[in-house]
């Protein structure tokens, strides 16, 4: 009589799927990524609108309050007023940036000097590269991660000036990088901030926390009117015509 064998042949090799084939893995929250990783996990996710990669973390913030709206719509336009009176500025509304390997933010405000005027970053594809000089960010609290590793990452990377506006504490923190370094500055005895990268913009925290923006947009006219102002934009225009 024939025997039957009882042992399970192990020499078929397992069924792999190729990668090309495979789909592509949704972002999560907490997720630790590459920037290429994150970026293309993204990418396939175009039912998502606001993800950020900050030192090789996935964040994917709430809902957005009414308040953290319309902080951001006010500051947002006052750096619209700025771009459209200084040539060889570019600004953005939440737009991604690409850092470096583990730093892919996504700011709600930003404005950069165009690389044909002297700038640090430039458009490659469908994302700005490298670090804008001057990035603001609307927060709840001294809590938030705005203050603590994207603080760290912008600084690391080169940001100029970064202005936290803390909706819950009703305060704003301006950050100015010098020998590598953030130091926070106190607004001048008038109560206005003026930046050192971007000579001109001017603002008065105390209108724009109490949503005086009548008073906000004086302010920054002044700033525009200023020698400084009239100095830093035709030093980029000179840049931009020898680029030409």
């Amino acid at each position: 009589m024939a025997s039957i064998s009882t042992e399970t042949s192990l020499s078929a090799s397992p069924v792999v799927v190729a990668p090309s084939s495979r789909p592509v893995p949704p972002l999560a929250a907490g997720d630790r990524l590459t920037a290429d990783e994150f970026l293309r996990r993204y990418e396939a996710m175009p039912d998502v609108d606001h993800a950020q990669l900050v030192e090789g973390v996935v964040y994917m913030p709430s809902p957005v309050s009414a308040e953290h709206g319309e902080s951001h719509f006010r500051f947002n336009g006052l750096l619209f007023v700025y771009e459209s009176n200084t040539p060889g500025i570019a600004g953005g509304d939440n737009s991604t940036l690409q850092l470096d390997i583990d730093n892919v933010p996504q700011p709600d405000g930003y404005l950069r000097i165009l690389a044909d005027a002297g700038g640090q970053a430039q458009i490659e594809g469908k994302y700005v590269v490298g670090a804008p000089e001057f990035i603001v960010e609307i927060a709840a609290s001294s809590a938030s991660y705005d203050l603590h590793d994207k603080l760290n990452a912008y600084r690391r990377n080169g940001v100029k000036e970064y202005v936290v506006w803390r909706v819950w504490d009703q305060a704003v923190d301006w950050f100015t990088l010098h020998e590598g370094r953030f130091q926070q500055r106190p607004a001048g005895d008038d109560g206005i901030y003026r930046s050192e990268a971007l000579p001109g913009l001017w603002l008065d925290a105390a209108a724009v926390i109490a949503g005086d923006l009548a008073r906000a947009l004086e302010v920054l006219n002044q700033g525009l009117a200023s020698a400084a102002h009239q100095e830093f934009a035709t030093g980029l225009k000179a840049k931009q015509a020898a680029a030409e």
